[in-house]
């Protein structure tokens, strides 16, 4: 384990970048999916249809697929970003559409009579949706919404394809470079598992602070 320890530096670089591109692209999967799953359950048909479309498209399309289609075909249409910021917009839209099936799910979740009390006061829909619907749905839906966090500090991962050098970016270079591919992998899996599992531990604790009394 030489070959990790002597690159110690390159292994927390990348973890930095890991950790930036998640919290990045998970702060814009929580406004696209909670906007998503508003529309999704909206009484308009054309935001429930442009709401369902998203969703169905984006999440049963290849992660790869979407990252080389934005960074290798928007330049062509005169539109460009960097490798950390397309890395951030892609996983943000693909992490969005599971953030948005699991509110939606909150949503339903949340009993009908609620809405039905809101309407009754003279509450729009817009109003019902944020003062009374969705505060309880995000409250159900604490570890599941943790588990999409996690599961998108391993799809940052997939970045790499577009040059981000994230910690699987490092730990190729180094493999490349050392010809030491299992413990360099070894060790990027032990610092990937560093960050998965105090994230659910934080899941843990936010869920215990906002459930319910029952």
């Amino acid at each position: 384990m030489h070959v990790v320890l002597d690159n110690l530096d390159l292994y927390l670089e990348g973890a930095r970048l890991t950790v930036e591109l998640t919290l990045g692209s998970f702060a814009l999967a929580l406004v696209l999916g909670t906007l998503t799953a508003a529309a999704r359950v909206s009484p308009v048909p054309p935001l429930r249809a442009a709401g369902t479309f998203y969703v169905e498209t984006v999440r049963n399309t290849p992660l790869v697929v979407i990252f080389v289609l934005f960074y290798f075909g928007l330049p062509k249409a005169g539109v460009k970003y960097s490798p950390f910021v397309s890395g951030i917009i892609v996983l943000g839209l693909y992490t969005g559409t599971f953030v948005a099936e699991t509110v939606r799910s909150g949503i339903n979740a949340v009993a009908a009579g609620q809405a039905e009390a809101a309407r009754s006061l003279g509450l729009t829909f817009p109003q019902t949706l944020g003062i009374v619907i969705l505060p309880q749905a995000f409250r159900t839906v604490v570890p599941p919404l943790g588990s999409v966090f996690i599961a998108l500090i391993k799809n940052s991962s997939v970045a790499l394809v577009i040059g981000v050098q994230e910690l699987t970016f490092q730990a190729n270079h180094l493999a490349q470079a050392t010809a030491q591919a299992i413990p360099v992998y070894l060790g990027a899996g032990v610092v990937y598992l560093l960050m998965a599992l105090p994230s659910g531990w934080l899941v843990s604790v936010i869920e215990h602070k906002v459930a319910f009394k029952r």
